[in-house]
């Protein structure tokens, strides 16, 4: 789904990211890693067009993608889901929702049965401001809002900061099933490691801008992984 070959990205006149060669298959978690200020927010940012790379190639379901807005890439299948959540708080859970009708065609304005059913408590909540949510609520609406655009390139980066451990191993489960049903790709940026490790497929560990360490998890021992992202 995704192939990205000696991706650049500079900022503010520092370079951040230097030749990052990533792959992600439809099917499986892959998984970025790395202590802080690394470039791994910066990575997901220049897939998602939130910022533009500076050179490389970046391959998108065999198309060469040139450096679109973020918009753009949202209509070929690119859901982000930031760090910050960034939910609108004076709407409402459903409208935020609806947000991510922006993508689809408009036969297809509809929230499915399913969002509500890997996140009940989004249902619950429908009428409440996304303001109003706890922050584990809130992540589960930012993720639940990028699944209506029907992505077949899941970023997802840090959804377990600050969340509590129920919320946690909720969203884990969601993951797992999302990779299990075989429609699309996910990159997970993720600190917490046991979490990390128990949902990936791939690894790419990232140390000043630059793949460090980078395999499938059936190929690299823990500890070796463990070590590379230990400070």
């Amino acid at each position: 789904m995704l192939q990205t070959k000696d991706l650049t990205l500079h900022y503010s006149g520092s370079q951040i990211l230097y030749g990052i060669d990533v792959t992600a298959e439809v099917g499986q978690v892959t998984c970025v890693m790395g202590t802080n200020g690394v470039g791994k927010t910066s990575l997901l940012k220049a897939l998602s067009g939130t910022h533009h790379r500076t050179g490389g190639q970046y391959l998108l379901d065999g198309e060469d993608i040139a450096k679109p807005p973020a918009h753009v890439l949202a209509h070929k299948g690119v859901a982000y889901v930031p760090q910050g959540r960034d939910v609108f708080p004076l709407m409402t859970v459903r409208e935020n929702l609806e947000t991510g009708f922006a993508c689809l065609p408009r036969s297809e304005h509809l929230v499915p049965d399913q969002i509500f059913e890997l996140f009940p408590v989004l249902k619950e909540m429908e009428g409440r401001r996304g303001g109003d949510l706890s922050g584990g609520q809130q992540q589960q609406l930012a993720i639940g809002r990028a699944l209506i655009a029907q992505p077949k390139l899941l970023l997802l980066d840090e959804p377990t900061e600050g969340i509590q451990p129920n919320i946690i191993q909720q969203i884990g489960r969601v993951i797992e099933f999302l990779r299990d049903e075989g429609k699309m790709a996910i990159i997970l940026v993720e600190q917490y490691f046991e979490f990390a490790y128990g949902l990936a497929d791939e690894f790419f560990v990232l140390t000043r801008g630059e793949v460090s360490l980078s395999g499938a998890k059936s190929e690299l021992a823990k500890s070796d992984v463990m070590a590379s992202v230990s400070v």
